[in-house]
């Protein structure tokens, strides 16, 4: 039987995770902060985006292909980076480097991953990004930006809308610190989780190796509030600009919300824009990204990057046609993980491609750049 039979879509394999993983890992996946109303914003937001079906075009293959920042990929499709990917999975960090390296896809290594860049980097061939938290200490920045660059990765995303740590009530109640420590109730999950610990066991216990190379602060803190967040900063525009005349490669700028912000990045030297809002994660009083991917697309001639809410092929299109050039996904391979194991975020894919070029082929949009042509409503 194949995959697509039993698990025809990314809520298949979410709803398979669930049962595999222990409560308080889900509570850190899944999660957002507050009353989880942004959450819930991005997939109403997406669901209000309608596009209009044309007939009588043919046969026809759509072609799903696209170039970013001079890098050609089978799909406008790329994983975004989720900190503390070996806990969701154990060895998530390598599987997702390696089906990004066989499909041609970006995989998005976090500074707050449980692998350091140099047991993940040659795992992702020449699709490694690394994603930024900003150190404060310009000397500890230097030293990442020099072990990334060695490592393989030839692109630096750096997130700008974690200025301080979220509280994410879920995530807190579910008693998750970091490093994790298995408490007697969060050891009880585990145990009812017997693939999941084998791994760890395998593994070992996740930890965020790279942070705690440069500190030895090492003590179980509560899960937003771990070493990343002591050692990094609030960035600002000086910032900036001294990450980019520290790093002479592509530099992408995640969680841009703001046209403002956006036309100015495009004049301080950004080479790509990424609209998101952390997946509900940070705030939950601010709109939905696709209410604002729009107006930042007008207020930018760069590469615009979109997450926030994608659950399937239909939303990608969606965020294409209002603007996106690229579209990252973050939760869903980690669904795909933890349902599945490596084979689950090959999977992810394979479910997306096969929305995208059933729902083209009802659009009549033999290519991606036909795709804004169909839009009917948006929110």
């Amino acid at each position: 039987m194949s995959l697509h039979s039993s698990y025809p879509a990314i809520s298949d394999l979410k709803t398979r995770a669930r049962k595999r993983i222990p409560h308080f890992v889900w509570e850190y996946l899944d999660s957002a902060t507050g009353v989880e109303a942004t959450q819930a914003r991005n997939r109403a937001m997406l669901d209000q985006v309608l596009l209009n079906p044309s007939i009588l075009h043919g046969e026809f293959a759509p072609e799903l292909s696209t170039t970013l920042l001079g890098q050609s990929h089978p799909l406008p499709i790329g994983i975004a980076p989720v900190g503390m990917s070996g806990l969701i999975w154990p060895g998530a960090e390598q599987m997702l480097a390696r089906t990004a390296a066989r499909e041609g896809i970006p995989y998005t290594l976090s500074t707050v991953a449980s692998q350091v860049p140099e047991s993940v980097g040659p795992h992702a061939g020449d699709h490694g990004w690394f994603q930024l938290y900003p150190p404060r200490d310009p000397d500890i920045r230097a030293d990442i930006l020099k072990r990334a660059k060695a490592s393989g990765f030839h692109t630096i995303v750096l997130t700008v809308d974690v200025p301080v740590a979220s509280r994410r009530e879920r995530q807190t109640r579910g008693g998750l610190t970091n490093p994790p420590k298995l408490t007697p109730r969060l050891a009880l999950q585990a145990a009812q989780c017997p693939a999941w610990l084998n791994g760890i066991r395998k593994t070992g216990m996740p930890r965020l190796r790279l942070m705690e190379s440069y500190s030895e602060n090492r003590s179980a803190l509560p899960s937003n509030q771990h070493i990343g967040y002591l050692l990094r900063t609030s960035p600002d525009w000086d910032y900036f600009k001294s990450l980019r005349d520290a790093w002479d490669g592509p530099l992408i700028v995640k969680g841009v919300n703001n046209p403002d912000d956006a036309a100015r990045l495009t004049d301080e030297g950004a080479d790509a824009i990424w609209v998101s809002n952390h997946a509900g994660r940070q705030f939950d009083g601010g709109p939905a990204s696709i209410e604002t991917l729009p107006a930042v697309r007008a207020a930018t001639t760069l590469p615009v990057i979109f997450d926030s809410g994608i659950a399937g092929g239909l939303d990608v299109l969606r965020a294409l046609a209002l603007g996106a050039d690229f579209v990252m996904l973050g939760r869903a391979f980690h669904y795909g993980l933890a349902a599945l194991g490596e084979a689950g975020a090959a999977h992810v894919l394979d479910i997306l491609r096969e929305d995208m070029i059933s729902n083209m082929g009802q659009l009549g949009t033999k290519t991606l750049a036909d795709l804004p042509a169909t839009l009917r409503t948006h929110p």
